[in-house]
């Protein structure tokens, strides 16, 4: 069985930390990021209300509720604090998936034995470990899981779903030791009931698949409002008029999902500097050159290559700027490493106070060996041929097409030039 952690509002709450805790309560969203779609990120109840949900267009969500405020997220208070809780439940023995805040997923198998032998143990634990606000779901996939959490509810027991009882929860049992009043329950939903428990779910709920997000309102458009009606289409028609989202789509109505991959174990290799007031242009440049130099320079890194990296801002007026930057080629180079990270600085959305680099994932030993003389033009021609291969790999074999003359004397202009493949230099 798969084990849904979910704790919604997240990153809403991260961001409402401290004097702004208590507008919770009025028609709050998160404002989009610096150069990002124009989307609300999480939403307060009281904009749910509305009709507001996460990943609506900025323009629709203020029509719905002119008075809603949009708040800009708080990315390092909400890292710090979901990686915090991932801890604890790697601390009861689980390998846990996270690729979002505010969701995690666990496997049991091989967690029943050490916590009573049993599901409900295992859940237990859990809840244990975790503030009472967590809802948990369990079910045979990862999709079906979420579904549960999702529709937990206030109760002193762990709930079952039924073979047949749709999405309704019934709860039966005690209440968990230690958890210190009213918790949300654990809905369970047993393997033969999945595809009966997904049937009466709105399709909205494919969203929180990376690569679904606008398949649930073309379904809607040709009237495919449940799950229950995408698990019964055909997937010849699911393929043709969707392509791989719609395959995808068909399996987890279905049921079905892919296996789980939990997460490595961290190795927080951090360093942060603190900016003079009003800095900016190469003041932010010098200042990012020191902290490369001294993210290299860290004995944790031992010799190794740097894979991806995370710069982060702490602004003056509060609030925080967190981005992954992942690194075209592992390198240990302090040159490269600022040539990915110093464009970065210019979505920056407002004076920083203090500036730091986290490595976030490793690459091999650093053991290039350059040549010690170079031919310019081999050493273009070979940057040209990694560019070349580079927006193939983003944008297909068709993305870069280079102009060829053929007839430039003639009187149709169809027939003086045609497009031809980039030629890609071998390395």
């Amino acid at each position: 069985m798969v084990v849904c952690v979910l704790l919604k509002r997240l990153p809403l709450i991260a961001a409402l930390g401290g004097a702004r805790r208590d507008l919770i309560g009025q028609p709050v969203a998160l404002a989009p990021e610096p150069g990002r779609e124009q989307r609300v990120g999480e939403v307060s109840p009281a904009a749910e209300a509305f009709g507001i949900v996460p990943g609506m267009r900025v323009g629709e969500a203020l029509s719905r509720c002119p008075d809603l405020s949009l708040m800009p997220a708080d990315p390092e208070a909400t890292r710090d604090y979901w990686t915090a809780m991932l801890d604890r439940l790697e601390s009861l023995g689980a390998a846990v998936e996270s690729d979002d805040p505010g969701v995690a997923y666990l496997e049991t198998r091989g967690l029943e034995r050490l916590h009573g032998g049993h599901l409900e143990g295992v859940l237990a634990a859990v809840r244990r470990s975790l503030p009472s606000a967590v809802r948990l779901g369990a079910a045979s996939s990862r999709f079906a899981a979420y579904a549960a959490a999702m529709h937990a509810r206030e109760a002193s027991a762990v709930a079952t779903v039924h073979a047949g009882s749709g999405s309704r929860v019934s709860g039966a049992g005690a209440h968990p030791r230690g958890s210190g009043g009213r918790r949300r329950s654990a809905a369970i939903v047993p393997e033969g009931a999945v595809r009966a428990f997904l049937a009466p779910l709105p399709v909205g709920l494919l969203r929180t698949r990376p690569g679904l997000e606008e398949l649930p309102e073309m379904l809607e458009r040709l009237g495919i409002h449940t799950l229950g009606e995408v698990a019964a289409l055909p997937p010849s028609a699911m393929s043709e008029r969707f392509g791989h989202p719609g395959l995808l789509a068909l399996e987890l109505a279905q049921g079905l999902d892919t296996p789980l991959e939990p997460r490595r174990p961290l190795e927080p290799v951090l360093e942060r500097l603190t900016l003079p007031d009003a800095a900016l242009g190469p003041q932010l440049e010098r200042a990012l050159e020191l902290i490369v130099a001294r993210v290299l320079a860290r004995r944790e890194r031992r010799g190794r290559s740097l894979r991806k990296l995370a710069l982060s801002a702490r602004f003056v007026e509060g609030g925080t700027w967190r981005i992954s930057i992942p690194l075209r080629r592992p390198t240990a180079d302090a040159g490269r490493s600022q040539l990915a990270l110093a464009p970065r600085l210019a979505d920056l959305p407002a004076p920083a106070e203090s500036l730091a680099i986290e490595i976030e994932a490793f690459g091999p030993p650093a053991h290039d060996q350059h040549a010690l003389v170079e031919d310019p033009g081999e050493q273009r021609r070979a940057r040209l041929g990694e560019a070349v291969r580079h927006v193939r790999r983003a944008a297909g074999q068709d993305a870069l097409m280079r102009v060829l003359e053929v007839d430039p004397d003639s009187r149709l202009p169809e027939r003086r030039a045609v497009l031809a493949p980039f030629p890609e230099e071998r390395r």
